[in-house]
């Protein structure tokens, strides 16, 4: 699957030398392009078939975008989100951060997340798009690039969605907290928890 995701991204990729094309030129001819405020790299994480495979085994670079109309052109080249399978994993991260603790732009902040634990019932890809939305918009926060990226957990039971930040300041990640619930459509009884990367012990807050 991995190898796939590549094959399938090679003729979307960006070139520096390409003027003001966009991944959507080859086939519509469209001149103009509405860059992103940041850039960002789609990761994915493929299922592990051999015990011998450690995580940078596993874990691959898809491909990096900058404007909307690659966000869109990519996200129509990838398999949807209810077509990956079970224990695989898509990653959206800013710049060049890599979806690890130990990345140093990681290393001070943690991740909200909601479990899904019924999958016949949820709308993953509408769900999944939502949340990508308000990633590449930077809609779900009020604090310039706080949130460093979303990630996306397919399990045999349950999907996970999860957005990492970059410090564990609660008065700017609860307002993150309470965007997620809205862009996952979940209700005023159920709650996100915000677990730190440097002690996920026990959640730090939930809203």
């Amino acid at each position: 699957m991995s190898e796939e995701l590549v094959q399938n991204a090679q003729g979307l990729s960006l070139d520096e030398n390409n003027g003001d094309k966009t991944v959507l030129d080859s086939v519509d001819e469209f001149n103009v392009k509405h860059p992103l405020n940041s850039k960002w790299t789609l990761w994915y994480t493929k299922p592990k078939v051999s015990d011998s495979e450690e995580w940078s085994d596993l874990l691959r670079p898809v491909i990096k975008f900058g404007t909307v109309e690659e966000f869109w052109g990519i996200y129509n080249s990838v398999p949807k989100a209810s077509d990956l399978p079970i224990k695989a994993d898509y990653h959206l991260f800013r710049d060049d951060i890599r979806p690890e603790w130990e990345d140093e732009r990681n290393s001070k902040g943690g991740r909200w997340s909601y479990q899904f634990r019924r999958k016949r019932d949820v709308d993953i890809n509408e769900l999944w798009i939502r949340t990508l939305l308000s990633a590449v918009g930077e809609t779900i926060e009020d604090e310039e690039n706080e949130v460093n990226g979303i990630v996306l957990n397919v399990r045999k039971s349950n999907y996970r969605v999860g957005v990492w930040t970059k410090s564990t300041n609660a008065d700017s990640l609860k307002s993150i907290g309470q965007k997620l619930k809205l862009i996952l459509k979940l209700d005023e009884n159920d709650h996100v928890e915000f677990i730190s990367h440097a002690d996920s012990s026990a959640p730090a807050f939930i809203v």
